[in-house]
């Protein structure tokens, strides 16, 4: 079986979007498919094409030229026809956002193929909350619309999540044609925590520390503020919490002026981005792993990536309770929730925990079991298996 995957973008470019698709397509690989790869033009890293990358190959699509998305429609459809002829695919499968949809169902048309359509999360949502954009304006309603119209016109429509298949639900796309493929863990990669890199702790001034850490990127909607808001009732409780703040993005300088305002720059740590093949060294320091997430369609609807992973790295997880956590985190159990939106809810969870220790090994060890067993590529990768079977069996007949 021979599926053409039709991306955002893709390594080189690090991202939760390439590290996702890289899992599939070397899960696929295992059940002996045959992926081929390409991307829209909104992968903007110059480089050869194709381009080989980890093992794998990616075609791209060029530059549009003066009309962005017109042009970006367009350029996607000869890339995804050139490739249908050389290749001889079964499935044309796209990977959200929509756009990928738009510039490849065309050349699926043309060439009799079915087309899936996958959705990391709904477009006018992301843009939402990475801030380009406000819900329930024009651009929002132009934008939902164009994802609904796509999940009604592609043959099976996969979401990574229950919240974004109930969604589809509300919005009448035909239940019959809906699949989920979760998000999962490598523990090839991320199975084996390494040892608490001391020269990075007494580096950081972290000896002796109770560390709460969160690595990523600052948006908004991460809820980075509310967890600076609650530092003072932790340290208040434990008076060696720490909080490291790994990454970087559009919040960042806000966070930092936060900090001061509040006095905290002793006992809050920014470390800027890091190298990708660094991070298990920060996260080797990190005794709590914090999700604040506020709450919003966004958070409600999607699950995220990190919590499985620290899970998997052997970490205690706090989050807030939205939707997309909730899904993930059975409170308790596998970790903790408090209320979103509240920064005293979220310091007492925090401080609570701290002072469970005892209760550490059970936690994390249910954690990483529940990972290792429900939450691996190959379990998600084999969603795809029936519904491939299916829709070339239809077009065969």
């Amino acid at each position: 079986m021979k599926i053409l995957h039709v991306l955002d973008h893709s390594l080189p470019l690090h991202s939760g979007y390439s590290f996702r698709t890289r899992a599939l397509i070397e899960g696929q690989k295992r059940r002996g498919w045959t992926p081929v790869m390409m991307t829209t033009p909104r992968h903007r890293q110059g480089g050869p094409n194709p381009e080989h990358v980890d093992g794998l190959t990616f075609h791209r699509a060029p530059s549009p030229g003066p009309l962005p998305l017109l042009g970006e429609i367009r350029a996607t459809r000869r890339k995804a026809a050139e490739l249908i002829a050389a290749e001889k695919p079964d499935i044309v499968h796209c990977h959200s956002p929509v756009l990928t949809f738009l510039g490849a169902r065309g050349a699926a048309q043309a060439a009799g193929l079915p087309i899936v359509y996958e959705i990391r999360a709904f477009w006018e949502d992301a843009a939402v909350g990475n801030g380009t954009g406000r819900e329930g304006d024009f651009k929002f309603r132009l934008t939902k619309a164009m994802e609904t119209s796509a999940c009604r016109q592609a043959d099976a429509v996969g979401a990574i999540c229950n919240g974004l298949i109930d969604d589809l639900k509300r919005r009448g796309i035909a239940e019959d044609k809906l699949f989920t493929v979760p998000n999962a863990v490598d523990l090839t990669q991320f199975g084996t925590p390494e040892p608490r890199d001391e020269a990075l702790a007494a580096r950081l001034g972290f000896e002796g520390a109770e560390v709460i850490g969160f690595l990523g990127s600052f948006y908004d909607y991460e809820g980075l503020d509310e967890l600076i808001a609650a530092m003072p009732s932790i340290r208040a409780r434990r008076p060696a919490a720490r909080l490291l703040l790994v990454g970087g993005g559009p919040m960042e300088a806000a966070l930092k002026a936060q900090v001061d305002a509040l006095g905290l720059s002793d006992c809050v740590t920014f470390t800027g981005r890091v190298p990708h093949a660094d991070v298990p060294r920060y996260y080797s320091l990190v005794d709590i792993l914090a999700y604040p997430r506020k709450p919003m369609r966004l958070t409600e609807l999607v699950t995220p990536l990190k919590p499985l992973e620290a899970m998997a790295q052997e970490k205690l997880v706090v989050a807030s309770d939205v939707g997309g956590h909730k899904e993930l985190i059975e409170d308790g159990v596998t970790g903790t929730l408090f209320k979103a939106g509240n920064p005293q809810a979220a310091a007492t969870a925090v401080s609570d925990l701290l002072a469970e220790r005892e209760s550490w090994p059970q936690r994390i060890q249910t954690a990483k079991r529940w990972v290792a067993e429900a939450r691996n590529w190959d379990r998600t990768v084999a969603n795809y298996a029936p519904v491939y079977e299916r829709l070339i069996d239809r077009r065969r007949s």
